[in-house]
């Protein structure tokens, strides 16, 4: 029984690892194909981790499978992030069908200074 949960486990890894190619392929633009690479590929190979630390049942090795686990869910969303907004700074453009751009208008390419959604009100002066 314990060998069946670790096959469903590990071939839901590959699976998710599987659509993560597919999205990479399929996908319009940069943003999306990240988006999917992210998501998909950090959660399959999460569970294919955890598949191998059942099989071995080893504490060095769930150790070191959860160490890749966290460091995975770390710095996968951050680099992406990073990553989609360099893209972004730079000019690489969207899909045509993208209907919501939250970032139009917010950055100015001569002072690279991104402006926040909200307007800042001016300080009162001091009086004497």
């Amino acid at each position: 029984m314990n060998d069946i949960i670790i096959m469903v486990i590990i071939s839901l890894g590959t699976l998710f690892i599987l659509l993560a190619a597919i999205g990479l392929v399929r996908m319009p633009d940069l943003y999306l194909r990240m988006s999917v690479t992210t998501k998909a590929a950090t959660l399959g190979v999460g569970l294919i981790l955890i598949g191998l630390a059942l099989h071995y049942m080893e504490t060095s090795i769930t150790t070191r499978v959860i160490a890749i686990i966290v460091f995975l869910l770390l710095t996968a969303p951050i680099s992406a992030h990073v990553i989609g907004r360099a893209s972004y700074f730079i000019g690489v453009p969207m899909w045509k069908k993208t209907k919501i751009d939250d970032l139009e208008g917010m950055y100015n390419t001569k002072t690279h200074e991104l402006k926040s959604g909200f307007e800042e009100e001016p300080e009162p002066e001091a009086e004497d």
